[in-house]
């Protein structure tokens, strides 16, 4: 009987250091939760006051603006989103497709859309194989060199935006002081559980982060799906070549015009991004990836957005309070947990961005935070990804290096 004293202290000591740590994770992720409301509240505010301003410019005042498209293969609802481009109520603007090579299956949408709008300005650049390590960004420097105008919105294709989407991002780049312009997103999800799951990640943890930073320090980054910019502030940073070493070009960008001395927008208007259906592996893969990306270009964040996740620790807390007798004090750990997803999700994702699914499947959000956490603990793991058919490695600082074509040093070999 003595020889098991040891042992069952041991164990006991083991549990008691798990529940401190579920109880750590749960007071995190409740200040977490209260800076999100807060800063939502901000937000709503500020947006209130930033699209009665944009209301006001007179159309006579808005600039000619290029918008830069690149396509890379068939999506859902890809001519759906590429039409919502041609019916801007906007007094000028042209936009300009790039791919690769003519034979990108995107490209033949692309020109079916084309032809129902003869009225808008469109074209289409080839860029050739990349020689750049993001093809992104290397085919938007072939992109930008074809255009005239000095106002440009950066979007993907599986963006849908509403008629006034250009008139809202564009006018507070009149102020010379603003140098870009990034949208927050609602994630418009297939049938599947998989894409489900990642809109509901989009439409409430992205933008739920990405206010608290624009609270606590103003935005000093941007967001892919939508960047509005002018040729001054590209110009500034040495153009968009700039962005070309990193997987996370968008951030980077934002990054970049904000060091750079101007100030970096989140708008009031909230944009859609079209999700394909997904299996259990190119969610999980995908997201894997992106949080490799924040792991290797924010080192420190990334490190502690893991005490913003909720569920992880209420589950722990369940498991390491029974096993110390308390089963009452885990479950009402978990309650709180997912009580605590639940609220973020009808805050943010229904009264912040406006998505009916965060409302009807807010009980559903907890799930996506626990598969988040782990997703966050896989990023600790290999530097190799895949991206577009491409295996890349990330070198430090988040840039990457293509593994199976050579490439040269963006800056040092602009276009």
């Amino acid at each position: 009987m003595n020889t098991a004293m040891p042992g069952l202290l041991a164990a006991t000591i083991l549990w008691q250091v798990l529940l401190a740590v579920a109880l750590l994770g749960t007071l995190t992720s409740t200040i977490f939760l209260g800076m999100v409301l807060v800063a939502a509240r901000r937000y709503q505010r500020l947006a209130r006051a930033a699209k009665a301003s944009a209301a006001a410019v007179a159309a006579s005042s808005l600039p000619a603006v290029t918008i830069l498209k690149p396509v890379h293969g068939m999506e859902p609802r890809l001519a759906e989103n590429l039409e919502s481009f041609f019916k801007q109520d906007y007094p000028q603007y042209e936009i300009i497709f790039g791919a690769r090579d003519a034979d990108n299956a995107a490209l033949k949408v692309a020109e079916e859309v084309r032809r129902r709008y003869p009225q808008v300005k469109s074209s289409i650049v080839l860029s050739g194989p990349p020689t750049w390590p993001n093809a992104k960004v290397f085919s938007l420097a072939k992109m930008i060199r074809t255009s005239a105008n000095d106002y440009f919105v950066i979007s993907d294709s599986d963006v849908l935006v509403a008629p006034d989407f250009l008139r809202n991002v564009v006018a507070p780049l009149l102020d010379p002081q603003v140098g870009l312009v990034t949208c927050p997103y609602q994630g418009i999800p297939s049938s599947d559980l998989w894409s489900s799951l990642e809109a509901l990640g989009m439409s409430i943890e992205m933008p739920s982060g990405v206010m608290v930073a624009d609270m606590m320090e103003g935005m000093r980054f941007a967001m892919g799906a939508v960047m509005a910019t002018r040729r001054d502030a590209l110009d500034k940073i040495g153009g968009i070549a700039a962005t070309a070493d990193y997987y996370s070009d968008d951030f980077v960008l934002g990054n970049e015009v904000w060091v750079a001395g101007y100030k970096v927008v989140l708008s009031h208007h909230i944009v859609g991004h079209v999700l394909l259906p997904r299996s259990f592996q190119q969610t999980f893969g995908d997201q894997l990836r992106w949080m490799k990306s924040t792991r290797y270009s924010r080192p420190a964040g990334h490190v502690g957005s893991g005490l913003t996740f909720a569920m992880p620790f209420g589950i722990l807390g369940l498991i390491s309070a029974a096993a110390l007798g308390h089963v009452g004090v885990g479950i009402g750990l978990l309650a709180a947990a997912f009580l605590n997803r639940v609220i973020q999700a009808i805050a943010v994702g229904w009264g912040v961005i406006g998505d009916p699914r965060a409302l009807r499947r807010c009980w559903l959000y907890p799930l996506r935070d626990l598969m988040g956490s782990v997703i966050w603990m896989g990023s600790f793991t290999s530097r190799r990804f895949l991206w577009r058919g491409e295996v890349y490695r990330f070198s430090n600082g988040g840039k990457i290096i293509p593994q199976h074509r050579p490439a040269t040093n963006a800056v040092a070999n602009r276009l």
